[in-house]
């Protein structure tokens, strides 16, 4: 048996760790503070790690984190990482569905001309009711609360991703090879 997921990025060089933790969330910065911080004992560790760097993201690591997020409701296209993180983590949401689609579309395009940002939430393990209510509901927000929610959103996709990157090697398979070179 091979090494285990934390084990390869535990001892991958810092350019492959990096590139798999900016799969999870594009923040050079946090990226370059986790990669540094190795190696982790556990999952929980790194996951901890994470989340200590996270906080607070600044603007500007939001705006370009955001900018490597679907629209909720939409489907990326391509096979890199993220986009098949992002159709698996939007499975709920039926593109089939002409309502729900017209739904969404609405309440992005009125989400965008509000807060000038795309509509972010941990869309796994969540219907798509739920995810248009909650759309609904931070129409609502005043900005500086949105902007704190947004973050913590983030943070919830990023360490959900970086659980299973490192838990099961999901993501690994493109940055981290078991000898620890990149692709």
């Amino acid at each position: 048996m091979g090494p285990t997921a934390l084990e390869r990025f535990n001892s991958a060089d810092a350019a492959d760790a990096e590139r798999l933790l900016r799969t999870c969330v594009d923040v050079p910065r946090w990226a370059a503070e986790l990669a540094a911080a190795r190696p982790f004992a556990d999952v929980d560790a790194a996951v901890e790690a994470a989340s200590a760097a996270a906080r607070p993201w600044t603007d500007a690591e939001l705006d370009q984190a955001l900018g490597r997020h679907p629209r909720i409701g939409e489907r990326p296209p391509g096979d890199d990482a993220e986009a098949r993180l992002s159709r698996q983590e939007q499975a709920a949401v039926d593109p089939a569905d002409d309502d729900v689609r017209r739904r969404f579309a609405e309440g992005n395009r009125a989400y965008e001309e509000r807060f000038g940002r795309v509509f972010l939430i941990r869309a796994a393990g969540r219907t798509a009711e739920e995810l248009l209510g909650a759309l609904e509901e931070r129409l609502t927000h005043d900005p500086a609360d949105e902007r704190a929610i947004v973050a913590d959103e983030l943070l919830d996709i990023a360490l959900l991703r970086l659980r299973g990157a490192l838990s099961s090697g999901a993501l690994s398979s493109g940055a981290l090879s078991s000898g620890g070179a990149g692709a």
